[in-house]
């Protein structure tokens, strides 16, 4: 506790000290400064965490910590773009046309200059190519570049026809989720035998569904030709669950079909496939949708839904400009998808990005509801609120609880007023046993829990909800959640509307 309390006391006394310097007004041009190190621009972001228990959003600080950012990460940044004037653009982004009108002449425009200013600035002329770090995707008016003077900032920031103007890469180590990457396969050593019922035919219920009255729901649905898109990983081919076997058993019928939009090359645009090579995206995969089976194994919420995997990140945490870019890429694919109407995403950031922001706001605007996770992180970091993309406004954010009363999030679990739903994901009496779900090889289930593994159960409730009636709007799904929680009409800053009861939500 005492290092807790002194890293704070550093960071607030640093933010302090930079406050006046640091946090003018954006874009305007100050006398220059030497770029921060990495380590006065990590305190400088946790001073702000720690203080505003919000994410921190590149927008909302000076062109000298951009610059210093951008110094930090080899000058990438991206660039979001609309005409002069152009209002409501998170409501209509999905129906705009990046490549007629006055979106090509904006985009045009704006390319010419930033390649004039780059030579005036730099003494350098650099072509077209030079200047982007990746090839535009002619869907979302984003531009990925490289920035190489503070200049433009102060230049560009101001545009009007300029949205946001940040890094795109810069990973910030420490400050991160605390987590690690989130990878590991499902433990499967050591299941207790309490921690699961044997149902028909020989599949493994989860302890924890009972909390939520699952099984009463699965007596008048099981999620019956809904979608449901998972955003994570990947999900491994060794899994046959997730394979060959995923329609089988009492799950027959139904589809799995898997993508990968994840670029882990610098070099190359060329994916690395649909297969995953960190163990969370499967564990996700298994949680909403794995199949009910004779063979032993554990049997997932919605086990008659269909599922759609994508591969857009390495791990959990959307920090890298590749892994913003595939969760982009995976965003829009979904939303172009009539198939699909759920999105569960397990991953995040403390850091805002506008690319997947702008996904965010495709997808949405497509009828999608999307969930993501509060977040997870080792017991004494969950200090932080609730991280990006589950504090926007148009996604639900959902965490974890233990199974005891009063109610109190699981030890890794964040809340806060951004939290929707809840669920329980830890035994009250003992943190390390949670729920189960699929592991990489066999039939033998492994421990999951924390925010990520509450967000995918809740997906697997909100197809149980949408199949009593395929025809309902995500609203009208949302709502009947809502009425189903245990605080509802009420409403918790830190826990939402509570508890979701699903067998009340699918009456």
């Amino acid at each position: 506790m005492q290092r807790i309390l002194l890293c704070c006391a550093l960071a607030l006394t640093l933010f302090a000290c930079t406050d006046e310097a640091l946090m003018t007004e954006a874009g305007t041009p100050t006398v220059q400064q030497d770029p921060l190190t990495k380590a006065e621009l990590n305190k400088l972001v946790e001073a702000h965490l720690f203080a505003t228990n919000e994410v921190f959003n590149w927008n909302e600080t000076t062109d000298h910590v951009i610059w210093s950012a951008l110094e930090l990460s080899q000058n990438e940044a991206v660039l979001g773009y609309q005409p002069a004037g152009y209002e409501n653009l998170r409501e209509t982004i999905h129906e705009i046309d990046v490549n007629s009108g006055a979106w090509k002449s904006t985009r045009d425009a704006l390319v010419a200059d930033l390649l004039a200013a780059t030579e005036r600035l730099t003494g350098n002329a650099i072509t077209e190519e030079e200047l982007f770090v990746s090839p535009e995707d002619g869907v979302l008016p984003i531009l990925d570049i490289k920035v190489l003077h503070p200049g433009i900032l102060a230049e560009f920031r101001t545009r009007p026809e300029v949205r946001y103007l940040e890094p795109s890469n810069y990973n910030a180590g420490e400050v991160e989720l605390r987590s690690g990457s989130g990878c590991s396969e499902a433990p499967t050593d050591n299941i207790n035998a309490a921690d699961f019922t044997t149902i028909s035919p020989n599949a493994k219920q989860p302890w924890n569904y009972a909390w939520m009255n699952i099984p009463q729901a699965w007596t008048r649905t099981q999620g019956d030709n809904i979608g449901i898109a998972i955003i994570d990983t990947g999900v491994y081919p060794e899994q046959d669950k997730l394979g060959s076997a995923f329609s089988s058993g009492s799950s027959t019928g139904r589809t799995i079909s898997k993508f990968g939009t994840y670029e882990p090359s610098f070099w190359s645009s060329s994916t690395d496939g649909p297969n995953d090579q960190c163990g969370h995206g499967t564990q996700m995969a298994g949680l909403a949708a794995a199949p009910r089976t004779s063979a032993g194994n554990t049997v997932g919420v919605a086990y008659k839904a269909n599922l759609v995997t994508y591969r857009a990140t390495s791990d959990v945490i959307i920090n890298g400009s590749k892994e913003k870019k595939g969760v982009k890429n995976a965003l829009v694919a979904i939303g172009n998808r009539s198939d699909v109407k759920i999105v569960s995403m397990s991953i995040g950031d403390v850091f805002s990005s506008g690319t997947v922001e702008d996904g965010i706001y495709y997808a949405y605007n497509r009828g999608k509801l999307i969930l993501c996770a509060a977040g997870t992180s080792l017991s004494w970091t969950s200090w932080y609120g609730v991280i990006f993309p589950a504090n926007m406004s148009v996604t639900t954010a959902v965490t974890g609880i233990r199974s005891s009363s009063p109610m109190q999030r699981c030890n890794t679990c964040h809340d806060g007023s951004a939290v929707d739903f809840v669920i329980v994901m830890q035994r009250g009496e003992d943190s390390d046993r949670t729920s189960l779900t699929l592991s990489r090889f066999n039939n033998n289930p492994g421990y999951v829990g924390g925010s990520s593994a509450a967000t995918a159960t809740t997906a697997g409730i909100a197809a149980l909800v949408w199949a009593t009636n395929p025809s309902q709007s995500r609203a009208q799904v949302l709502d009947r959640l809502k009425q189903a929680s245990s605080i509802y009409p009420g409403r918790s800053g830190s826990f939402g509307w509570g508890l979701i009861d699903a067998n009340a939500a699918t009456q």
